[in-house]
C-alpha cells in the first residue's frame, strides 16, 4: 500500500521507468517512511512531554503525582505524564476535530479509503449507538442481522425504530451463524418498503464472511444506506491475502474495531464514512457529540493515530504479513491432529484466515477453554457450546503458535471429562425471535423481575446477551420460551414485562 503511493509520488516527478521507480524505491527506503508514514497526535504528545508546562486543569493527578503508588510503577510515570485531554498543550480538540486530531483523522481516512473518520472512544459501541441516533428514528424500519452487536440493538432502543430480522445461514455443525445472503436483504426490502437503512456485520465473531458486494448493490437498487459493522475486520485494507473491506464494496458507513485486531489500545475504534455516502457525515458527529465524553483520553486518541501509522508503515506491512504466515502455519498444523476440526472456507463460504475456530471430539468449547487455559497458560478469545475461537493477531511470535499447536496435539490425544455437556449448556445463541412487543416500548414498560423457569411465556424487559461475543439471547419484546434456558445457566432471575 505504502509502495503504491510512492510509486505515484515518483510518477509525478517524471520517474516513468517502471524498472527505474522499483530500484528508486529500494534506494530510498527512508524517503518512504517519511512521505507516508505520520503520527501527529503521538508527536504532539512528545512535544508537550518534552516541554512540560505547570499544569492547573484536569486530570487532577497532575502528571501522575496523586497516583497510587502501586500502579504508577505499573504504568510507569512516562504513562500519566501524557495522560491528559483535549485542549490543552496545543493538542487539539475531538467534537469538532481541530489541530493534530483533525490531521489524525484525515491521515486514518486516507488510509482506510473514506470520505471521513471519526476517532471513538468508547469501543465501537459509541459508533454504533450513534448510528442509531443519528441514522434512524422512532417507528423507522431497519433491517438488521439478528447475531449483530448488543451496541446496535441499543442504538435502536434509544431511536425508537424498529428491526427488521435478518437471520444468515446457519453452520449447523458448528453452532453458530454463517453468512448473510443479498437474496434475503433483497426479499426484507420488497416486503417493506419503507425500510429506511440496512444494517448489518461483517464478519461474524468467528471470521465468516458474507458477500457484501452484492449485498451493496441490492441496497443501491433500492436507493437505502449501507451500514457495515465491520469490527473484526479493520485489517482487510492492508493485506491482498486478507478479504475485500466493504469500504470498497458500496458500503455507506463502516465501523471498525482498532482495539481488537489493528493494535490500538482498549475501547479505541473508528468509524468511517464511504467515499460517495448516502449519509451526511455532520449527522453522525453531532450524534457522537452527544455519547461522547467532554474530556476525551488523548492516550487512546494517540494509539489509534499509532495503530494506523504502524498499518502503514514498513514495518506494520512485515507485522501484518508474518501474521497472516503464522495463522496459515496453525491452520497446517491442525490439519493433521486427530479429532481436531477447524472451521475453514473450503466448507461452503468465506472465512478470515487469521479467526480460526476449532472444536475437538468429546470436549466442549469451555471444557476446551479451561484445559488451555490451566494446564497451558494459553488464553483463548471466546469459547462457545461447540468450541473455542483463536485470534492470530499482529503482535503474537511464531513461537506461540508452535506451543499453542503443541498443547492442542496433547489434549486431542488425551482423554479428558467433560461436564458440560451433562449440564445442558449452551453458549451461543441460535434461536429466531419470536417479537411481541417493539424494542423501545418493552424496555421501558412496567417490570418485574421472576425466576427464570417461570419466564416461560412471558416478555422479557431487558436485553441478554454475554460478551464476548455480545450476540442477543432474549431482547426486549421477545417472547421466552423453554429453548432459550439452556442459555441461560447463569442466570437465576429474568425482568419480564409486567
Amino acid at each position: 500500500m505504502a509502495k503504491n503511493i510512492f510509486l505515484e509520488y515518483y510518477t509525478k516527478q517524471q520517474f516513468y521507468g517502471k524498472s527505474k521507480l522499483k530500484k528508486t524505491i529500494k534506494q530510498n527506503s527512508r524517503i518512504l517512511e517519511c512521505v507516508k508514514v505520520t503520527a501527529p497526535i503521538v508527536d504532539a504528545l512528545k512535544e508537550a512531554a518534552d516541554n512540560p508546562t505547570y499544569q492547573f486543569h484536569i486530570p487532577g493527578h497532575t502528571k501522575g503525582n496523586a497516583i497510587f503508588k502501586d500502579f504508577k510503577k505499573l504504568v510507569g510515570e512516562k504513562v500519566l505524564n501524557i495522560d491528559t485531554t483535549d485542549e490543552f498543550d496545543n493538542l487539539g480538540t475531538l467534537h469538532p476535530a481541530t489541530g493534530p486530531i483533525k490531521e489524525a483523522q484525515e491521515l486514518a481516512a486516507q488510509a482506510f479509503g473514506a470520505q471521513k473518520t471519526f476517532f471513538l472512544l468508547n469501543g465501537s459501541t459509541a459508533g454504533n449507538l450513534a448510528i442509531g441516533m443519528a441514522l434512524t428514528k422512532k417507528g423507522k424500519k431497519v433491517i438488521i442481522n439478528r447475531n449483530c452487536h448488543r451496541s446496535a440493538l441499543t442504538g435502536l432502543m434509544i431511536s425508537g425504530a424498529e428491526p427488521i430480522w435478518i437471520c444468515p445461514n446457519r453452520i449447523e455443525d458448528w453452532s453458530i451463524w454463517g453468512n448473510i445472503e443479498a437474496s434475503k436483504i433483497e426479499e426484507a426490502l420488497k416486503n417493506n418498503p419503507d425500510v429506511g437503512m440496512v444494517w448489518i456485520t461483517n464478519p461474524t465473531y468467528e471470521g465468516v464472511v458474507s458477500d457484501i458486494k452484492s449485498i451493496s448493490a441490492v441496497c443501491k437498487k433500492y436507493n437505502v444506506p449501507l451500514v457495515v459493522d465491520e469490527a473484526h475486520g479493520c485489517l482487510w485494507n492492508f493485506n491482498k491475502h486478507l478479504p475485500e473491506t466493504a469500504l470498497k464494496l458500496g458500503a455507506d458507513v463502516v465501523i471498525h474495531s482498532l482495539h481488537k485486531t489493528g493494535g490500538s489500545m482498549s475501547q479505541s475504534s473508528m468509524l468511517h464514512i464511504a467515499k460517495n455516502s448516502m449519509i451526511n457525515p455532520d449527522d453522525v458527529e453531532k450524534a457522537l457529540k452527544l455519547l461522547h465524553t467532554t474530556s476525551p483520553s488523548l492516550l487512546l486518541l494517540a494509539s489509534l493515530d499509532a495503530a494506523r501509522a504502524t498499518l502503514q508503515s514498513r514495518a506494520g506491512q512485515a507485522l501484518t504479513d508474518k501474521m497472516i504466515k503464522n495463522a496459515k502455519y496453525l491452520r497446517s498444523r491442525l490439519d493433521n491432529i486427530p479429532n481436531l476440526h477447524q472451521l475453514k472456507s473450503d466448507f461452503g463460504y468465506k472465512t478470515d484466515v487469521t479467526k480460526v475456530f476449532i472444536k475437538i471430539d468429546g470436549l466442549s468449547g469451555k471444557r476446551l477453554e479451561s484445559i488451555l487455559e490451566i494446564d497451558f497458560k494459553i488464553e483463548v478469545e471466546s469459547a462457545s457450546d461447540i468450541g473455542v475461537l483463536i485470534l492470530c493477531n499482529l503482535g503474537n511470535k511464531h513461537s506461540d503458535f508452535v506451543y499453542l499447536a503443541n498443547a492442542l496435539e496433547k489434549i486431542a490425544a488425551h482423554h479428558y471429562t467433560d461436564i458440560y455437556y451433562l449440564e445442558n449448556r449452551k453458549h451461543m445463541p441460535m434461536l429466531e425471535p419470536q417479537i411481541k412487543m417493539s424494542l423501545r416500548d418493552a424496555y421501558y414498560a412496567d417490570k418485574e423481575v421472576i425466576k427464570k423457569e417461570d419466564a416461560i411465556g412471558r416478555i422479557s424487559a431487558e436485553v441478554i446477551a454475554e460478551c464476548p461475543p455480545g450476540i442477543s439471547i432474549l431482547l426486549p419484546g421477545e417472547l421466552i420460551t423453554e429453548e432459550h434456558l439452556p442459555y441461560l445457566n447463569d442466570y437465576e432471575t429474568i425482568e419480564v414485562v409486567k
